[in-house]
């Protein structure tokens, strides 16, 4: 990575600590490729708690994934944080609009995804179903879909009825807000979640996925993929 801001160094290398399967972790991914920014992966596999190990820890009190390290020992928690640093650091090419107003209603899109439907269906919470509520698998996916058809539903809305929305979630080049519904789609694939009542969503994540970075940032394309 060059960086070629005041206060910033010039020449940092970064590490990702984070998932293949993670959602936030493709999030920044694909932040990372978009940027066109190389960076190192360091993997924490969810399902067998490597983030709660004293390792993990000591990278991030937390223990959630991801952690975007800097070459300076500078460590940036939280997928939404990551991204907006690196759109400060390495403003193009841009994942923000030009405008005020029209950041805000990005950052609105995308925190309906980050902010209103992940943190109800991350890993965490739905063990959290299976293991305190008894909840098995079938009970854990219609958690899942409700919370996940319930954001969807006002997305198209939102999406479909505005303008602004051009051949992404806002004109004709992706940002931020496409990032998260990107991530969160795939996730719903897994769940089977149904795409039919969502057009203008399913004409959005195609568009995406057809860009070669986004592509490269998909879960089932990284290191530990199994």
């Amino acid at each position: 990575m060059t960086v070629d801001q005041p206060g910033l160094p010039l020449t940092l290398p970064l590490t990702l600590h984070g998932y293949f399967r993670s959602s936030t972790s493709f999030r920044v991914r694909m932040a990372l490729n978009l940027k066109g920014l190389r960076y190192a992966q360091k993997t924490y596999d969810l399902r067998q708690g490597q983030q709660r190990g004293e390792a993990y820890l000591a990278e991030n009190p937390q223990g959630l994934v991801p952690t975007l390290e800097l070459g300076d020992g500078t460590r940036i928690p939280q997928s939404m944080a990551i991204m907006e640093w690196l759109e400060e650091a390495v403003p193009e090419p841009a994942l923000m609009p030009a405008t005020a107003l029209q950041r805000a209603r990005v950052r609105s899109l995308a925190d309906m995804v980050a902010l209103d439907t992940h943190p109800l269906n991350n890993l965490r919470v739905l063990n959290y179903l299976r293991g305190t509520f008894g909840a098995d698998d079938e009970a854990v996916a219609t958690w899942f879909r409700h919370w996940a058809g319930l954001a969807f539903k006002a997305l198209e809305t939102r999406l479909a009825g505005d303008p602004q929305t051009g051949r992404y979630c806002h004109g004709d080049e992706p940002t931020i807000a496409d990032i998260c519904l990107v991530a969160q789609c795939i996730n719903n694939r897994r769940f089977q979640v149904d795409e039919t009542p969502y057009p203008t969503i399913r004409r959005i994540v195609a568009a995406c996925l057809d860009i070669p970075t986004i592509q490269d940032a998909l879960p089932d394309r990284q290191p530990d993929a199994d």
